[in-house]
């Protein structure tokens, strides 16, 4: 049997994102620390953002049997040489991965720059991981590369710099402050 299924992006990410809201308004009206002012905004962009890097790396989803079905071995979807074929093209990983490396020491302060790198690390080899396990099941087509890990956990660390450049400007650190206070700078884990 043959078949060509597609599942729009909206359907899995927009009842996540109704599912966050309400959860969201939920601690909100409790009055939880973390869901209230500045660490709320926080929150929802982290939310917005996340979904947004799902959409552009998971989605379109598309499921295929039969003759459809890719029949190209799944180990050639993976490549593990890094940057035998960097280039321009991992630009856009580098900008993806930019928001991450902010936002992750404003919600987690603890979090020190080594901390922080290698939890953009993770979650890009995570996102590589789902993207292979994809190919296999669903026949969907996305490669799996490491330049895209590199390129990733560079946007990462350059997220994390930015944040700390802009917390050394009056300005730019009482609107941070206001976002989620920064931590006494022996409380910050490397």
């Amino acid at each position: 049997m043959n078949f060509q299924i597609h599942v729009p992006t909206a359907v899995i990410l927009g009842p996540a994102l109704a599912v966050f809201a309400v959860m969201a308004s939920v601690r909100h009206r409790r009055g939880l620390p973390g869901w209230r002012g500045g660490s709320l905004v926080l929150r929802v962009v982290t939310a917005l953002y996340a979904v947004a890097v799902a959409s552009l790396t998971f989605f379109p989803l598309w499921i295929y049997g039969g003759d459809y079905r890719n029949q190209a071995e799944w180990i050639g979807q993976i490549q593990p040489i890094p940057l035998v074929t960097a280039d321009v093209s991992m630009t856009p990983n580098v900008i993806m991965f930019v928001p991450l490396g902010f936002v992750l020491p404003l919600l987690l302060p603890r979090l020190g720059r080594s901390r922080t790198v290698l939890a953009c690390a993770f979650t890009s080899l995570s996102i590589e991981v789902v993207q292979l396990l994809q190919y296999i099941v669903l026949a969907n087509g996305r490669a799996v590369d490491v330049n895209d890990v590199i390129a990733n956990t560079a946007g990462g660390l350059l997220g994390y710099v930015v944040l700390r450049a802009a917390q050394r400007g009056t300005a730019a650190r009482s609107v941070l402050d206001k976002v989620a206070p920064s931590p006494s700078p022996s409380s910050a884990v490397e």
